[in-house]
Parts: structure tokens; C-alpha cells; sequence
């Protein structure tokens, strides 16, 4: 999978999200709410952000949960915008990818965290999950 997320330090609150069967899902894809609680990888720019998939879920394995870290510091990466430290961040367009916040992102639920160092474009940087 390319761009996962990198756990730096360790997330301490966690959900527990439905996935279908047939679904793949690597460790560290970041994840997108959909209804009714079912989490599936995120694509779209702006998707509602559920989390980084704390577990790996093969697919077709007969299991229909998925945990999912909610917080903690993660090395991700940019998707072509760059950022400054500090700066809320959102799911970007592409899998795996954040891109700086509008405020559109808040009602949609799109913040993933804030940064924690200066990003240029496709760079990995740190980023603190879940606090903003």
C-alpha cells in the first residue's frame, strides 16, 4: 500500500467500526465513515475521517470489524499542497493522502489533526491525530 500512515507515538483512544467481508484493509490505511458505522478506505477528497486502521483486515476472512486509532502522533503525507506547523489538515484526494483544511472540513467531519513540522508537496511529516 503506498502512503500508509507510521505510527510515531502511540494512539490511546480507539473505535471499533463494521467492514464488509470482502474488503481488504491494511494497517495504517486511513479510514472514511460511511452509514451505518462502517469504515472503508478513504479516496475522496473530503471524505469524514474514522480513524487509522489500527488492525489488517483480509479480505473475504470472515470478519466484519475493524479497529481503528483515533489519535496519536503519525508520520503522513502530503498531497501536493504542502503545510505549515500547526495548520489543520484533512483528508486529501488521493488514499492515504492529507491536504491543509478549509472550514468546509470541519462540518464535514474531514479533520484529521494538525501539523507538527513544515510539509512541502508529497512530503512525509508528523502529524498529531485527532487534536485540533
Amino acid at each position: 500500500m503506498a502512503d500508509e500512515a507510521v505510527c510515531i507515538e502511540t494512539p490511546t483512544r480507539f473505535a471499533r467500526y463494521t467492514v464488509a467481508d470482502g474488503t481488504g484493509i491494511p494497517i495504517g490505511t486511513m479510514l472514511k465513515l460511511t452509514d451505518p458505522n462502517t469504515a472503508i478506505a478513504h479516496s475522496g477528497d473530503g471524505d469524514a475521517f474514522a480513524g487509522i486502521a489500527w488492525e489488517e483486515k483480509t479480505a473475504s476472512d470472515g470478519i466484519t470489524e475493524i479497529v481503528a486509532a483515533l489519535n496519536g502522533v503519525w508520520d503522513l503525507t502530503d498531497g501536493g499542497g504542502g503545510s505549515a506547523v500547526g495548520e489543520l489538515l484533512s483528508l486529501d484526494g488521493t488514499a492515504n493522502e492529507v491536504r491543509l483544511a478549509v472550514e468546509a472540513d470541519i462540518i464535514t467531519g474531514s479533520v484529521v489533526g494538525k501539523a507538527l513540522e513544515t510539509a512541502g508537496a508529497n512530503e512525509v511529516f508528523r502529524v498529531r491525530v485527532g487534536e485540533w
